[in-house]
């Protein structure tokens, strides 16, 4: 198996069917019905009077000096309303996430392809696309830089220089070393988030001379702010309004989309949308590292784990971006949730002439899990031991101290995890089963045969940070009103699918006793509460949610315990009553609310952190999330074809608060999982997108993902392949089947998936 599947996230089994009502229930969500319906609205779907519709000019050319730019033809069309580009950017002309290095229009080098040149608002996306298509740029084609290792003696891409940031993390002795030693050379792949739904906006100008946003943002008031500095306005001249979010698992609106909006509304005083295809959101958003990782590891004769030396290296494509952020987490995790006494890690991300990376789901963890657990599986097969029982002579616990000097204070229930999807019963082997019923890797139709296949079970532990790291300021704010018996939650935490909105309401019902909660739309308007990712939301405003609405449960018992000569504490609100600890007191909330109106506004703001040291050392994590996995999986080793039989799967996810948003969140991350190590590889040829669509980016099926059942076990769920249909026993294209039994046997993991030229390297 591909030591990449071992990287899917996990998670606890359904619990018990409990009370459609506050926490610990499956509530579903409010929206559920529109989305499923296909009434919901989305940016794509908005419209506005006098609408034009905007089309942006990009590069065709990875890397190219720009001689010229001609707009007079896309100007003289009929329907043109505006033509823009650098020069007509009023404010800063840079942006990005966490380094603001990347031009809203190139002006006079292009670094990646893709790279808006101009942008077009017409009265008809046909009209604008074709302008766009007419504006005549001259460019001086330049030689890019697409292999990071070359970024280091190349000439600079940036007038910041290639390198972006350097980790060298040094932890215990140098000169340690262990009797068994095995080394590791990995290539991680760039992942692209794929949203189900493609970037979309629409932008409409103010009276006073502002504009407002309609987008997809997963971030808000940094996207205002952003805006506001580029546009020339001050912050609140300019409005984003959250529209729905067809999905997220990262920075779901790239700015680079959101900026030419406002400036051709500002320009023509009109409302203008954009729409952007498949190939422009593979073009344009950021995507998932591509990674270099270098190991090697040091144990003794028992396994215990003595030091752990590596290098790694991130692609962070033409922008710096969130790769500093990325590179922090890659270093710092990159011996796992192990105990590992000495550490030197070197880890580097450099700028090239390739797609930019950002901010995608678990960014930095993921890729050097995949690398770690590889070298754990070498260790495991040297040292003739069970992978399994490796890992957890080794795994972290509460109290032991990562390799940034950071002491893990928080639950690390590594070996409980790993334990249980151990103890799991493996799925049968299909011997005695007919060969037409066979499921096949390859798929239905697939050309393999059962003599070629054999089963491997391998082993996987991961573990990701929560929240922001290295100082970033953790906060979000929220208010909680309550009138004629409903309650209404404010807060900016935008709803990707993660289930804030639905985890706002049955806090606000838990803690008020209210069955009808409504949670307002996201705008600006409100005071920040960060972005989506991280699970920071759950923690973070569902904290500033829960404060809120705890404050106004105490405006509300006051009255009740004064006139009773009580505090408030003895008092409790269950299913809309109110009653005392000793039964003298019982009444409704709605009785007791009496037509007042009640509010509360409160902040949730986790303990500080700080950025690394010139040694990778410091308290830079707010707290830690832990996983493992076992997967099953089918090998024809002829044609290299892979099924996924089953994936066990453990999580310590503290409290459910939710059951089926629980599970629909893991089943997403394994599907994710299952793509990056099988399907999904945004490949380039010198620094061009090769198949910028979802044809020639193969994103995992319902036959490349096990389905989900449950077990016995509330820290686990399992996954049983999918039905299909059956394969026919005889197929015209095909050899002729074996008649001997398949030789089915577990196997240990398939050694490192690097090539073979990469494998020769020297360390």
């Amino acid at each position: 198996m591909s030591n990449e599947a071992a990287i899917a996230t996990t998670e606890a089994a359904p619990a018990p069917e409990l009370p459609g009502h506050g926490l610990g229930a499956s509530l579903p969500a409010a929206d559920a019905r529109a989305k499923t319906e296909g009434t919901f609205p989305y940016a794509a779907d908005l419209w506005a009077e006098g609408l034009l519709w905007a089309a942006v000019l990009r590069s065709p050319h990875p890397h190219a000096r720009i001689v010229s730019v001609d707009t007079s033809h896309a100007r003289d069309m009929p329907g043109v309303r505006a033509v823009i580009t650098h020069e007509d950017v009023p404010g800063r002309d840079r942006y990005g996430r966490g380094t603001a290095d990347r031009p809203v229009f190139a002006s006079d080098v292009v670094r990646h392809h893709g790279e808006p040149i101009a942008a077009v608002a017409a009265d008809h996306p046909d009209t604008a696309r074709m302008a766009a298509a007419a504006i005549m740029v001259e460019y001086e084609v330049l030689d890019p830089v697409t292999d990071p290792e070359q970024a280091f003696e190349a000439e600079p891409l940036h007038p910041d220089g290639n390198l972006i940031r350097h980790i060298p993390l040094r932890h215990g002795d140098p000169d340690a070393a262990g009797e068994i030693v095995v080394e590791g050379l990995y290539r991680i792949g760039r992942q692209d988030p794929a949203p189900i739904g493609a970037e979309a906006g629409l932008a409409v100008p103010r009276p006073d001379g502002g504009v407002e946003l309609y987008i997809a943002s997963t971030d808000p008031h940094t996207d205002r702010d952003t805006a506001a500095a580029c546009y020339g306005l001050e912050p609140d001249r300019v409005k984003v309004v959250v529209t729905g979010v067809p999905g997220a698992t990262a920075d779901r609106e790239d700015q680079g989309f959101q900026l030419p909006l406002g400036l051709l509304a500002l320009k023509t005083g009109c409302p203008v949308k954009l729409t952007a295809t498949r190939e422009e959101s593979f073009l344009g958003h950021t995507h998932r590292h591509p990674t270099l990782l270098r190991y090697r590891h040091h144990a003794d004769e028992d396994g215990r784990l003595v030091k752990v030396e590596a290098q790694v290296l991130l692609d962070a494509g033409a922008y710096a971006d969130t790769s500093s952020e990325a590179l922090a987490a890659a270093v710092s995790f990159a011996c796992g949730p192990y105990v590992v006494p000495n550490a030197f890690i070197e880890g580097w991300a450099v700028r090239t002439n390739n797609p930019p990376s950002g901010h995608v789901r678990g960014e930095g963890a993921m890729q050097v899990c995949a690398a770690y657990e590889a070298q754990m599986d070498k260790l495991a097969k040297k040292l003739a031991m069970d992978p399994a029982e490796l890992r957890l002579r080794n795994a972290m616990a509460t109290g032991d101290v990562l390799p940034t000097g950071q002491t893990v204070t928080c639950p690390a229930p590594v070996a409980e995890l790993l334990q249980a999807v151990r103890d799991f019963p493996l799925p049968q082997l299909p011997k005695d089963t007919p060969e037409d019923e066979w499921l096949l890797p390859g798929g239905p139709e697939g050309a393999g045969e059962p003599g070629a296949v054999r089963r491997g079970v391998g082993y996987g532990l991961g573990m990701v940070h929560m929240l922001g790291a290295e100082g970033a300021d953790e906060v979000s704010t929220a208010t909680v009103k309550v009138h004629d018996g409903i309650a209404t939650v404010l807060c900016a935490a935008v709803e990707t699918g993660q289930g804030f909105t639905t985890l706002a309401r049955q806090i606000v019902q838990e803690t008020l006793g209210i069955d009808e909660v409504h949670v307002a739309p996201v705008d600006t308007d409100q005071p920040p509460a960060g972005p989506g990712c991280r699970g920071r939301h759950t923690w973070v405003s569902g904290g500033a949610v829960e404060r809120a609405a705890k404050m106004v449960r105490t405006q509300l018992l006051q009255p009740l315990a004064h006139k009773f000569g009580m505090s408030t504490e003895l008092l409790q609100i269950t299913d809309g009553k109110i009653t005392s600890y000793d039964g003298v007191l019982s009444t409704t909330v709605t009785e007791a609310m009496d037509g007042k109106e009640l509010w509360a506004t409160a902040q949730c703001r986790p303990h500080p952190t700080e950025p690394l040291d010139e040694a990778g050392q410091g308290d830079a994590f707010v707290g830690l999330a832990f996983c493992a996995i076992r997967a099953v999986v089918d090998v024809d080793i002829e044609l290299g074809s892979v099924r996924v039989v089953e994936l066990a799967l453990a999580q310590d996810v503290g409290r459910i608060l939710n059951p089926t948003q629980l599970v629909a969140r893991i089943e997403g991350g394994v599907t994710q999982g299952v793509g990056i190590a099988l399907t999904e590889n945004l490949r380039t040829a010198r620094g061009l997108i090769r198949h910028p669509d979802l044809t020639g980016y193969a994103l995992p099926t319902a036959l490349d993902t096990p389905t989900s059942g449950s077990s016995n076990s509330s820290r686990n769920v399992t996954w049983s392949p999918p039905s299909g249909r059956r394969r026919s026993a005889r197929s015209r294209w095909s050899r002729p089947r074996r008649r001997s039994p398949p030789p089915y046997a577990p196997r240990p993991a398939a050694p490192s998936t690097a090539s073979r030229s990469a494998r020769r390297r020297r360390w």
